[in-house]
C-alpha cells in the first residue's frame, strides 16, 4: 500500500509540474515589503530621494501588445486614494523598468513609454509621503498586460482617465505591495 501511495503522489507531482502554467509575475530588486527613504517623495513635507524602484515582470499572457505600470495608495486621506506613478505604452518586448526610470529628466524609461501626471501634479514617479502619524499606508505597484499597443493618451492625462483606459484594455495584471509610514 505504501508503494502504491508513493507512486500516486509521484505521478500527481509529475502531472502537476508538466501542466502547471507560469503566472504573470511582478518583482523588484529594490523594493521589499516596505518602502524606504530612497523611494520617499521629496516635497509635501517629505525629504526622501524620490527614486522609483526597479521592476521586472515575466510570463505575460498571450496577446499582450503593451504594458502599463501604476503605483496607488488606497490609504491616502483623500476619499479616492492617491496615484503615485502612471506609466503606459510600454512596448510588449520590454519586461523591466530600471531603478529611477520614474525620473523623466533622466530618460531611463523605455522608448515610447509615457509617464503621465500623478496626483502630485507632476509627470513620472512621486514616491510615498503619507501624513505623519497616519500609520502604515500600502503602495500597490501593478503591471498591466494590455491588449492594445497604445492607449491613445498623453503625458497630461490624469490618473483616473488612464485608469479607465487600463480597465478597458487589461488582459492580466500582477502586483506587489510595499508599506510605508512617517
Amino acid at each position: 500500500m505504501k508503494a502504491a501511495n508513493l507512486l500516486f503522489v509521484l505521478a500527481l507531482f509529475c502531472t502537476t509540474t508538466l501542466f502547471a502554467q507560469n503566472t504573470f509575475t511582478l518583482s523588484s530588486k529594490d523594493l521589499g515589503g516596505e518602502a524606504t527613504k530612497t523611494q520617499e517623495f521629496n516635497g509635501f513635507g517629505c525629504s526622501g530621494e524620490n527614486v522609483s524602484p526597479q521592476l521586472s515582470w515575466q510570463n505575460a499572457p498571450e496577446g499582450t501588445k503593451s504594458f502599463a505600470v501604476t503605483m496607488y495608495d488606497p490609504d491616502a486621506p483623500t476619499g479616492s486614494g492617491f496615484w503615485h506613478w502612471v506609466v503606459f505604452d510600454i512596448p510588449a518586448n520590454v519586461n523591466e523598468l530600471v531603478t529611477n526610470a520614474g525620473n523623466v529628466s533622466l530618460e531611463l524609461a523605455p522608448e515610447g513609454a509615457i509617464q503621465s501626471i500623478t496626483n502630485y501634479g507632476i509627470q513620472g514617479f512621486g514616491g510615498p509621503c503619507p501624513p505623519e502619524g497616519h500609520g502604515l499606508h500600502q503602495y500597490i505597484i501593478t503591471v498591466h498586460a494590455l491588449k492594445t499597443d497604445k492607449l491613445g493618451l498623453d503625458a497630461s492625462t490624469n490618473p483616473a482617465v488612464v485608469g479607465f483606459n487600463l480597465w478597458a484594455n487589461t488582459l492580466a495584471k500582477a502586483s506587489i505591495v510595499a508599506y510605508y509610514q512617517r
